[in-house]
């Protein structure tokens, strides 16, 4: 988990994400003002509501294992410390968290890295950048979103052999060739 400087209005904001780094899915987005611990919560509370059962299976299945030896879901972050709190507030002791990860993790020679969310926060920036600047809050935030749902279920990536990320994590929607359009009209007929 990470986050994107974007300005709105002039006023710096906060893109936050979380990514799988094995599917490239992205878990939880929050554009906020703020990195308040309950923005974070918030944050987090996305990825408690989506993936919460999986944690917890995880977690079963590694729980009679000593505490160091446990192979849990783990959490990858940088030295913002709401993100250890909030992650200790939603997921003590069902995850792990590698927390103070810098940019350069590989070389550095550490074992974890955020390279995934990194690349996701580039792409932002590369859009970002021709934009030059949000108007307000609410054009921010939908292009924000329709950004992770293409990245999730629209673009196919090189790193996954060509399948998009929700198709690597098992998401199957049978979308067809025109991914965006088959995607509108399958969130149309589910509203209605």
């Amino acid at each position: 988990m990470d986050e994107k400087y974007v300005k709105i209005d002039r006023v710096d904001h906060y893109d936050m994400n979380a990514i799988d780094s094995k599917t490239r899915f992205v878990l939880a987005h929050l554009l906020v003002k703020h990195r308040t611990l309950d923005k974070v919560i918030e944050f987090l509370g996305q990825i408690k509501d989506s993936c919460y059962e999986q944690i917890l299976r995880r977690y079963e299945q590694e729980k009679h294992k000593r505490v160091k030896n446990r192979k849990l879901v783990r959490f990858v972050c940088d030295g913002f410390e709401n993100y250890r709190n909030g992650f200790n507030n939603l997921f003590y002791r069902i995850a792990k968290l590698t927390f103070g990860v810098p940019i350069k993790a590989k070389v550095m020679g550490l074992k974890y890295n955020n390279n995934s969310i990194e690349r996701y926060n580039e792409d932002i920036e590369q859009r970002y950048k021709v934009m030059r600047n949000f108007k307000s809050y609410e054009p921010a935030n939908c292009f924000l979103e329709m950004k992770r749902i293409v990245h999730n279920f629209v673009n196919p990536h090189m790193q996954l052999n060509g399948l998009t990320p929700a198709e690597m994590a098992g998401v199957k929607l049978g979308l067809g060739r025109n991914r965006l359009l088959s995607l509108i009209k399958y969130s149309y007929m589910t509203i209605t």
